[in-house]
């Protein structure tokens, strides 16, 4: 099933567009959020150098009805908040295609991951159009259920070699440990395991940049 992530660029208006666009440098993670009929309420994550100053900014925003701190400690504050304004909760309604948690926006970016078919996926691109929302997609693919990719026995061997300590570091179980425990014989389970790390190491590869970047060259690479 498709997976895409996009970068939703955020007009001004939003409380989130404009405080994090205020405080640039501030980090929002929505770790939770609920549309409703009229307004959109959610917890929120805020991690920024002053964080007294962010949390003011919020609450003096029109376009916040509450806003609540549940949690704090140094430059780390939760807060539950009621929006009356809450673009990206409507675009994934309208689309039938839910934004998936946890969601982070900076200096009035927000990265949105959404997982389904072709045309719900395409259908959110036309509801954040529809509400004046510039986004780029970052990309796209096809995402694979881990249990997929390997065969039962693969996966028993595999997690029989994982719990005995034969990945560890250093190794607690030799590889003589893990065919006996699995009974077969070593030549077999050497040769399943190097299919598996195989297999493994493919499919964690295909989701690497083929360079080293840090993250922001990386989707500086996507639109240049």
């Amino acid at each position: 099933m498709p997976q895409a992530r996009l970068l939703v660029d955020l007009p001004d208006g939003p409380w989130i567009a404009d405080v994090s666009r205020e405080f640039p440098d501030a980090g929002f993670r929505v770790l939770t959020a609920v549309p409703g009929e009229s307004a959109g309420f959610a917890l929120v994550r805020v991690s920024a150098r002053d964080v007294d100053a962010v949390l003011s900014a919020m609450e003096s925003h029109d376009a916040l009805a509450s806003v609540s701190v549940m949690a704090r400690e140094d430059g780390v504050a939760t807060v539950r908040i009621e929006t009356d304004a809450p673009l990206l909760l409507l675009a994934a309604k309208r689309s039938g295609l839910p934004i998936e948690m946890p969601l982070d926006i900076e200096d009035g970016v927000a990265e949105v991951e959404v997982t389904g078919e072709h045309e719900r996926v395409a259908e959110m691109g036309r509801r954040l159009s529809d509400l004046g929302l510039e986004f780029e997609v970052e990309r796209v693919r096809q995402r694979v259920n881990p249990a997929r990719l390997l065969t039962d026995r693969q996966r028993e061997l595999l997690l029989a070699a994982v719990d005995l300590g034969y990945y560890d570091v250093p190794r607690r179980a030799t590889l003589t440990e893990v065919a006996e425990h699995v009974g077969i014989a070593k030549s077999t389970c050497s040769e399943t395991l190097q299919r598996v790390e195989r297999t493994v190491v493919r499919e964690f590869v295909d989701d690497l940049p083929s360079h080293p970047v840090d993250e922001e060259a990386e989707v500086a690479a996507v639109d240049p």
